[in-house]
């Protein structure tokens, strides 16, 4: 029989008031994080406000759990810098749609809990060199051309962009019923509007015109070689947006006492970025701040995002006008403070609790992420270099029992994993030559984990055959028994107490 999935509990109890009102709240705390992140990589002003909409329509509706918001989050939209300046919009456009359709294979297999293995060094590295990236593009406003701006122009701007900062940081302390960065730029725009300053506005970067998200199929070539330049974003990018998103899920999880989907919640953020890539969108997911706003103003329930969704959607049609009057100062305040938001403060607080490897990660991550500007491969780095660290740690950590029973059988206690790291330290602790005619090597406390452990383990068995004694091996898995081809004349192995090993199944115990 035919099973539909639930898009909405109508068993729920639902306070509109709330939902309506937090809704508007987080359309408008979303609409300049979206311009300032668009006009940061380089993409037309609209493109930011039709991911807000997208991504917030479709993960409301479809989303892993009510309450969550999505938009068009810097932390996706950093990863595409780079793209964009190598290849330009139209493969930024491919790659959106590629991480979507791999965000909707980790759901449909259920692979989120893999997002996991991203090391948090290497988060720490990604984030706080994110937010030296977006601090450090806001520079370039108070430049003109190539030069930096003098006189009368450079005091404007960095006296605009100083309200800005003011207001986003003094206002809260004396009321959040209004959205700080929007109250900061509406100032800002009716200073200039009133006193007739002459600045950088938004109409200055690109022109804006509203209208409906155009349906295009992104101008590239399909080849093999378009492929593999979007591929490494496009991996990055899904990577970021379902571990940021399954975060902002947990912590949403906490707040409400309930629980949310994981997976369906990664499927929802493929679907949203697909369309992104064919409706002029710069994609984006779940985003932290936003989900806050939303959950604080009591929303619990899934219209409240669908309201944000629309009223982005209403301001885009009738709006664009006034967005393309809006001073460059007041967004690039905005985002100068998203990115003392973003940045890891408490990094520099635990860095002497950290391992030195650790810290040598987070730094190189960083480094790579600032003067590369590439986050796919500062990301790929950091996993590897931490991969080849644990790797180095578990390899010495194998050690080995040895005692003679009272038959003269010489027994090794393997404890630890034998794997390609430890192989060398494994053997080393064999004394084919000294030992009596009948060994046996119990792996009850170890695992052989990979082809390499099973090659150590043939080797070694060959010359205890070569120097006339018999090895048994004892409580291997039986992954491990059925590999041992050569080997199979002279290994024990005691079935009834062998481990088998499995891996772990989300929800299952």
């Amino acid at each position: 029989m035919w099973t539909y999935p639930r898009l909405f509990d109508f068993s729920q109890k639902v306070n509109y008031k709330n939902e309506i009102l937090a809704g508007l709240t987080v359309a408008m705390t979303m609409i300049p994080e979206s311009l300032s992140f668009a006009i940061l990589a380089g993409f037309p002003p609209l493109v930011g406000l039709y991911a807000a909409f997208m991504m917030g329509l479709v993960t409301a509706i479809l989303g892993g759990r009510p309450g969550l918001i999505s938009g068009g989050a810097g932390a996706t939209v950093v990863v595409l810098i780079a793209l964009m300046k190598s290849h330009g919009l139209e493969y930024v456009f491919a790659a959106v749609a590629l991480a979507g359709i791999f965000q909707i294979v980790v759901g449909l297999f259920k692979l989120g809990k893999f997002i996991r293995l991203v090391p948090q060094p290497v988060m720490y590295g990604f984030v706080n060199g994110l937010a030296i990236i977006i601090f450090m593009a806001q520079l370039e406003q108070f430049k003109s051309g190539t030069a930096w701006l003098t006189g009368g122009h450079f005091l404007i701007m960095a006296g605009l962009v100083a309200l800005t900062i003011a207001i986003v940081v003094i206002l809260p302390r004396f009321t959040r019923l209004i959205p700080s960065s929007l109250v900061a730029i509406v100032v800002v725009f009716l200073i200039v509007l009133v006193f007739g300053i002459e600045t950088k506005t938004v109409n200055d970067i690109a022109s804006v015109s509203g209208g409906f998200p155009p349906f295009h199929i992104p101008s590239v070539p399909f080849n093999w070689e378009m492929l593999e330049t979007i591929a490494p974003y496009s991996l990055v990018m899904a990577g970021v947006g379902l571990t940021e998103g399954l975060l902002t899920l947990n912590l949403a999880d906490e707040i409400t006492g309930t629980k949310g989907n994981g997976d369906r919640e990664c499927v929802a953020q493929g679907t949203a970025n697909i369309l992104n890539g064919f409706f002029f969108g710069m994609g984006g997911c779940p985003m932290i701040a936003q989900t806050l706003v939303n959950l604080s103003a009591g929303a619990r329930a899934r219209l409240s995002g669908i309201i944000a969704a629309l009223t982005i959607l209403c301001i885009i049609l009738f709006g664009a006008p006034v967005i393309g009057k809006l001073p460059m100062a007041a967004l690039s305040g905005v985002m100068i403070m998203v990115a003392v938001g973003t940045f890891e403060w408490s990094s520099f607080r635990i860095i002497n609790k950290m391992p030195r490897h650790d810290i040598f990660v987070g730094i190189l991550v960083a480094a790579i992420t600032v003067y590369l500007h590439n986050l796919a491969l500062a990301v790929l780095i950091g996993v590897i270099i931490s991969a080849l660290v644990f790797a180095w740690e578990s390899a010495k950590r194998i050690r080995a029992k040895k005692y003679v029973d009272a038959q003269g059988v010489k027994h090794y206690e393997i404890y630890g994993p034998l794997f390609f790291g430890s192989v060398t330290a494994f053997q080393e602790k064999f004394d084919v030559s000294g030992d009596p005619d009948e060994v046996i090597i119990d792996f009850r406390d170890s695992r052989v984990a990979d082809m390499s452990g099973i090659e150590a383990l043939n080797k070694l068995t060959e010359r205890y055959k070569q120097a006339g004694k018999k090895l048994h091996l004892r409580h291997l898995s039986e992954d491990c028994r059925a590999l041992l081809r050569n080997a199979g004349a002279v290994i024990d192995v005691n079935v009834m107490e062998d481990p088998e090993y499995h891996v772990a199944i989300e929800g299952k115990v």
